[in-house]
């Protein structure tokens, strides 16, 4: 049988009590982590360990490797994803704002924050076409 709560005179529940309810939590992060140490140890153990040359070889989408290991990567493609995922996570924030927006008492506040907030996004996408990012080649 559980013990009871003792609340004190300010209100503040004693430590015991609130220690033993982040147990649980505790004790399912100990599972988890022998889980996945008995998992990596039972496949050591189990697997066959036969190195070849073949096994040894760069593998990458079925193509043999021809060359020396270095490409020469285009820089763009990165800025194209880099500012992909900047507009992505700034869209994310427009959906808090919808719903303040939507508060009464809050309309004209919000509306003048997002704008402010789109207007460096703005700004932002604006640099990025000045300097050329954005031209395809």
């Amino acid at each position: 049988m559980p013990e009871p709560t003792v609340v004190t005179a300010t209100g503040s529940v004693v430590a015991a009590d609130y220690f033993q309810s982040y147990s649980v939590v505790g004790l399912l992060a100990v599972v988890g982590v022998l889980f996945v140490a008995v998992a990596f140890g039972a496949g050591r153990l189990l697997r066959p360990v036969v190195p070849t040359p073949e096994k040894l070889l760069t593998y990458e989408c079925g193509v043999e490797p021809v060359g020396e290991g270095w490409a020469h990567t285009q820089v763009r493609y990165y800025v194209y994803a880099f500012l992909y995922v900047i507009f992505a996570v700034d869209s994310i924030f427009l959906f808090p704002w919808a719903t303040v927006f939507a508060a009464p008492g809050y309309g004209a506040a919000t509306l003048v924050e997002m704008f402010i907030f789109l207007g460096f996004l703005a700004v932002g996408l604006l640099y990025a076409y000045k300097k050329g990012v954005l031209t395809w080649t």
